[in-house]
């Protein structure tokens, strides 16, 4: 028998927490600032406090539901469960480490059979949360070349041959959290990945991206899948959706 769908409460709770999360790590991140603390301690500290945040939150608020977390160890009991909510406590740790940057993010996503189900992105330096709770309304599009965006620290083929295709522009951003948001907020028009994640990096973006209407799915098309054996996910496809049909071809071809 199929899960329960996700009610209303999951849609905001994972609103709230992604908030949440995110000003607590504003607030370390400028206090760490302020004590001159290395970037290798601004990023594990995020890291875990985050964490901390999140898993005790959901502990409480879904204690029957099982959690999968970037920064956790995997209980291979969530298989078994039928709600399993997949987070990323620091998405873009890099980014966050630097003190100006604001392309980092937090990811809380709900997964019911294999699909997400519910899910918010915080972009806290930007003041901004996205979420399935109050679905936000994909922008028209933006006049000019269509815009590509990819990191800023890893080679990515994938995006640059579609972007060659597009006649489009790359543009370079640290989280995967942001990169998606981008598109969501009108920035950019394809998010392309190919060099490998797992599936706290994509399930909370894919959730908010599909839900303001974004094309989403692997590189050959096919749907994205989580709460897996093997949390490997390494490719990703979000776009807006008059575009869907050419970056697959594009990437079909490259």
């Amino acid at each position: 028998m199929a899960a329960e769908p996700p009610t209303s409460d999951d849609h905001r709770l994972a609103a709230d927490l992604a908030r949440r999360a995110g000003e607590l790590l504003l607030g370390l991140r400028a206090r760490l600032v302020a004590q001159r603390a290395p970037a290798a301690v601004l990023g594990a500290e995020g890291d875990r406090q985050a964490h901390e945040l999140l898993v005790d939150a959901l502990a409480s608020a879904r204690p029957a539901d099982a959690v999968l977390s970037e920064e956790g160890s995997d209980d291979p009991a969530r298989l078994d469960a039928e709600r399993v909510w997949v987070i990323d406590p620091l998405d873009g740790t890099r980014g966050f480490s630097e003190p100006r940057r604001a392309d980092w993010a937090v990811h809380v996503a709900l997964v019911v059979d294999e699909r997400p189900a519910a899910g918010a992105v915080a972009l806290p330096a930007l003041g901004l949360t996205l979420s399935t709770a109050a679905p936000p309304e994909l922008p028209p599009r933006r006049a000019g070349r269509p815009r590509v965006v990819a990191s800023r620290t890893r080679p990515q083929l994938a995006a640059r041959a579609v972007a060659e295709a597009l006649d489009g522009e790359v543009l370079a951003l640290g989280s995967a959290g942001a990169k998606a948001m981008a598109v969501v907020l009108g920035q950019a028009d394809v998010y392309v990945h190919a060099g490998g994640q797992h599936e706290w990096d994509s399930c909370a973006p894919v959730a908010v991206a599909a839900a303001a209407g974004c094309a989403v799915s692997r590189l050959d098309g096919s749907e994205l899948r989580y709460n897996q054996p093997d949390v490997y996910l390494p490719d990703l496809v979000i776009c807006r959706p008059e575009l869907a049909a050419p970056v697959l071809t594009a990437l079909a071809a490259g």
